[in-house]
């Protein structure tokens, strides 16, 4: 049964004949969709999905309207690709009238950010049931008293049959995805990806949070027995929901967080976890969602007869997904927020085989490493390319920032120093050699440095300075192996390793060069040494 909207969407100047099904629940959704043909059921009852030729997000066809309100405040360039007003207006114009076409339309009224003073209110208009059912998942979701009176302040309009005119509508292809912060309004075009929704929320509070002195962050977070959270810096592959995803703690959230004055707060109400090669033995707690109703599962491959789901198949993407409420895994905030963090982890997955397990950062190192914002990438399935590749991505989130680099970076340090908070670097990667030489970091040597880094034992014990990055490594742990806090010593042969560490280093600081200008003297020199 439909609820009737408290702003209808006449009040907001967008005409349509469609029939409005507004906030519907989980089971109305489903039902939905499995009867418009947009999915299907598994064996234990999750919606099985495909999202066409875009498995991904399209991020060379993003955009952000040029005006006086972006100007100045917007970091331009390949990330952050400028639309001008005329252009969006054509948009605009273009999808209102595709709209007005429609037969049907959901409508999810919804929050993004669980802080209540931070929050901001987001209606989202689209074609396809499950792409409501997913958004829906993924944002805050208000209560009934909450709905009551809802006011959109930003809507995003998703329709993936409206192709985009480049000439027209000043974008690349038939697919758009343009943002407009002065109109408040998010227009998304020719694509089925459901992330686009999920990461367009995600560039409106790093948009305006900043400017309220809240640092919008990419990361996972969790509290402890103890009441003191932590965040989880980290890109893909490093074990940003691994590691979060930690029975003993109480998780707040695995993607997107806000730091205030008073809390680290979830920015949504659900998870959206890879699931390529997901087994119940290794990530016990996301595995258990898989066969849940409510779950949605993206381009993961699934038996016709049997129902059952291959999820090492990665024919149709590597990118197989699942979206699930937070509270599907066990032991998670009631309110998905918990205090300012104590201890900040900025994860990496060295490939290089250079960086040790555990290194205690500065304020100053922290903000050089959260800019650089490194992982690498392994070898690539070619004959003959055995060398990983570095990848800087600023922030650890580089495409979801529309202000400069420097704006987060400086909020970050701004946190640290009022809260306190211990930062760490984590290597998830490789130890004993370089990827195809060595091998990956044991996960217990991770959780049991993690551990005592979280429970505040790690300051006890005795500290050397890392003679390539100046950071502050554990000489011994209880518990674990004391030659794998050593990465040079873990190598066959120590000169190499001095070579590969120089390499690294070196990479480091050709990469931070379009910093430099914007940071002060401190981050400056907390840079690898250069020999």
């Amino acid at each position: 049964m439909s609820t009737t909207l408290s702003v209808s969407l006449a009040d907001q100047g967008i005409a349509t004949a469609a029939t409005i099904h507004a906030n519907l629940g989980t089971a109305p959704l489903v039902e939905h969709a499995l009867a418009k043909g947009e999915g299907q059921l598994t064996r234990h009852g999750a919606l099985l999905v495909e999202t066409g030729k875009f498995t991904g997000r399209s991020v060379k066809d993003k955009f952000i309207v040029r005006d006086e309100t972006t100007e100045d405040t917007i970091n331009w360039g390949e990330i952050n690709q400028p639309m001008s007003p005329e252009h969006f207006a054509n948009l605009k114009e273009d999808f209102l009238a595709a709209v007005k076409d429609q037969q049907e339309l959901y409508v999810a009224d919804l929050f993004g950010g669980s802080q209540p003073e931070y929050r901001v209110n987001v209606r989202v208009i689209t074609q396809m049931a499950w792409h409501s059912l997913f958004v829906r998942t993924l944002l805050v979701r208000p209560t009934a008293d909450e709905l009551d009176g809802f006011a959109p302040e930003y809507t995003i309009i998703n329709l993936p049959s409206f192709k985009a005119d480049p000439e027209r509508h000043g974008c690349r292809s038939d697919t758009v995805i343009a943002v407009n912060f002065t109109e408040k309004l998010i227009l998304i075009g020719n694509t089925e990806y459901s992330g686009e929704m999920k990461k367009g929320v995600f560039g409106l509070l790093n948009y305006l949070l900043p400017a309220q002195g809240v640092m919008p962050m990419h990361c996972s977070a969790n509290i402890g027995a103890d009441g003191k959270s932590a965040i989880f810096f980290g890109l893909s592959g490093t074990g940003k929901t691994t590691l979060s995803a930690d029975a003993s703690r109480t998780l707040i959230g695995d993607d997107e967080h806000g730091w205030s004055d008073t809390a680290v707060f979830n920015f949504e109400g659900g998870c959206y976890a890879k699931m390529i090669d997901l087994s119940e033995e290794g990530e016990p707690e996301i595995y258990a969602t898989t066969k849940m109703f409510g779950t949605i599962l993206e381009n993961v491959a699934m038996d016709p007869d049997s129902r059952e789901l291959d999820f090492t198949d990665a024919s149709k993407t590597e990118n197989t997904r699942g979206a699930y409420p937070i509270d599907y895994i066990p032991n998670t905030s009631e309110k998905n927020l918990g205090p300012a963090p104590s201890n900040v982890i900025m994860l990496t997955a060295d490939a290089f085989g250079v960086l040790p397990p555990i290194a205690r950062l500065t304020p100053d190192q922290a903000m050089y490493y959260f800019l650089s914002g490194y992982t690498a990438k392994v070898a690539g399935t070619e004959i003959g390319v055995t060398e990983p590749e570095a990848t800087f991505s600023t922030c650890f989130g580089a495409a979801f920032m529309p202000r400069h680099p420097s704006v987060y970076g400086n909020l970050l340090k701004e946190r640290i120093a009022k809260g306190g908070a211990q930062c760490w670097l984590v290597n998830t990667g490789w130890t004993g050699g370089k990827y195809g030489v060595g091998h990956r970091m044991p996960i217990k040597a991770t959780r049991a440095l993690l551990n005592a880094a979280l429970d505040g034992s790690l300051n006890d014990v005795e500290f050397r300075v890392d003679p390539n990055f100046g950071f502050e490594v554990p000489v011994s742990v209880p518990g674990v192996d004391t030659a794998i806090l050593d990465p040079r010593g873990t190598w066959a042969n120590g000169t190499e390793y001095d070579a590969m560490a120089q390499k690294l280093v070196q990479l480091f600081i050709d990469n931070f060069v379009q910093f430099e200008a914007y940071v002060d003297e401190g981050v400056r020199k907390a840079a690898p040494a250069d020999a």
